[in-house]
């Protein structure tokens, strides 16, 4: 079988590895009542996904620069192995901690799937080919969002929680036996060492201060003691990462990758546009339910909307980059996220479910955009010696924006809540905490009229403070958007 003959072999097994990696926060949501009822300590709920989000953030730069050392296969590989490890952990699980620590295990796994996929495919196809496939690739993220609830609801209404990570198993297994099989790589080994120090401040940093962006104002109280101590030892290992990158001279980041425009400003998008898609994400369904006042299936819908304007856009993009250039598609691209965020920030006057969707399915369209037009940019500028940590650097950046965006943008939100409990003096009677009543019909009744029309107005507002700082934040990535070579010989 020749190498053209394989690639349709090998893409459907970095697509399927890449749908695993995706479709974990989706499927998971949805069984998460289900969990906490069988294992209880509500109180864990949310390290259920911050430990994904933290390893598999953290992990990232390191397996990208270890692809470039080793070759994509054996690290692929690896990735999964690890990955298909932490779910079938994660289905034998008996207390919660134990699956937060079966998420952390996998969250590594997912450090290698995702970035490392995208680079195989750079690999294989040359820069015209992969202007589609990408396009395919981004809309994995669309699809695994739409379908991730449908089967999340279908295993635990017929079957067991449990099932939501089995189901990992066997179509890792085939992933991996598609890599095996027909990806061949013929590489120049070196003797290139792997920057063990570098990689452990990277590690050590990010994790610290992904703990600090999810869990400040929850578990960790600002200003207290603890947020000091996290937040000094994260400095501390930042600057020890950086100090130790310049004097060495095999980096885990290399510094050269910096220094060209077509990978700094489009990881600094990705960063702004992480923080617009958590958002979206995090604060509709909230929005569309209590605010509106419609059922938990409509806020779905809404949601939904942004799933399908992804893929749909992420296709188009892989077509037309080639004809009108990435920066021309890259602004389009940024024109939708403007006009979505626009029509967020209007939410809160037209309150129409279907003004909603548009203006989802318009952030959806200008994520697909960026997304599809940045990652073959990206790989048409890099070697293939250092195409895996490029790659990676910008699937870093996404998820950095992401948590980035969870912790500004809650803090704003909760601050205009208790800035209105303030102002009603309730804070005797009700706190932050009692705005989960008001997606309680039963216990909505338990407070009164001034109370629950306090927290209403608070929510609304935080919200729409919320919605106008995501449109300020799309002007700033249009910005940069803007700044991109208008050549290619530019790049």
């Amino acid at each position: 079988m020749t190498k053209i003959e394989r690639r349709p072999f090998i893409l459907g097994a970095v697509m399927l590895g890449m749908f695993l990696s995706a479709i974990e926060a989706t499927i998971v949501a949805t069984a998460m009542p289900s969990i906490v009822a069988d294992l209880g300590d509500f109180s864990l709920f949310s390290w259920v996904f911050s430990s994904y989000l933290l390893t598999s953030s953290a992990t990232v730069l390191l397996f990208g620069k270890l692809a470039d050392i080793y070759g994509r296969r054996p690290i692929y590989i690896f990735g999964i192995t690890i990955f298909l490890l932490g779910s079938t952990l994660a289905g034998f699980s008996t207390t919660m901690m134990m699956l937060i620590i079966a998420r952390f295990i996998q969250g590594i796994g997912a450090g290698a799937l995702m970035p490392i996929a995208m680079t195989i495919v750079g690999d294989i196809y040359t820069k015209e080919e992969r202007a589609k496939i990408q396009g395919y690739l981004s809309s994995v993220w669309g699809i695994s969002a739409i379908i991730g609830p449908l089967i999340g609801a279908f295993f635990v209404d017929f079957l067991n929680w449990r099932y939501v990570f089995w189901m990992n198993i066997p179509l890792g297994i085939l992933s991996m036996i598609g890599i095996i099989l027909f990806l061949k790589e013929s590489m120049r080994r070196t003797k290139e060492s792997i920057d063990y120090f570098g990689a452990f401040f990277l590690i050590s940093g990010t994790s610290l201060l992904m703990v600090l962006f999810v869990e400040t104002g929850d578990s960790i109280k600002l200003w207290s003691p603890i947020f000091f101590l996290i937040a000094l030892l994260t400095i501390l290992f930042l600057l020890a990462f950086i100090r130790h990158e310049r004097r060495i001279q095999t980096p885990i980041m290399p510094h050269d990758i910096w220094s060209i425009k077509m990978i700094r400003l489009p990881n600094i998008v990705t960063l702004l546009t992480g923080m617009i898609m958590i958002s979206v994400s995090s604060y509709l369904p909230m929005f569309v339910q209590v605010i509106m006042g419609e059922s938990a299936l409509i806020a779905g819908f809404s949601l939904t909307a942004m799933s399908i304007g992804w893929p749909l856009a992420s296709t188009i993009a892989g077509r037309i980059l080639l004809k009108i250039g990435f920066r021309l598609t890259s602004l389009i691209g940024g024109c939708f996220l403007i006009v979505g965020t626009f029509l967020f920030i209007l939410l809160p006057v037209i309150q129409h479910v279907v003004w909603a969707g548009f203006a989802s399915f318009f952030v959806g369209v200008g994520m697909g955009m960026t997304s599809t037009s940045f990652i073959v940019a990206i790989q048409t500028t890099v070697p293939w010696e250092i195409r895996g940590i490029a790659t990676a650097s910008n699937t870093f950046m996404r998820s950095f924006g992401s948590a980035i965006g969870v912790a500004l943008l809650s803090g704003m939100l909760n601050s205009t809540i208790y800035r209105y409990i303030e102002r009603a003096q309730l804070t005797d009677s009700i706190s932050l905490n009692t705005v989960d009543r008001l997606l309680e019909g039963e216990n909505l009744a338990t407070l009164s009229t001034y109370a629950r029309d306090t927290l209403y107005s608070g929510l609304l507002s935080g919200l729409q403070l919320v919605y106008i700082s995501i449109g300020v934040i799309a002007l700033c990535s249009f910005y940069f958007i803007f700044r991109l070579p208008k050549y290619e010989s530019d790049l």
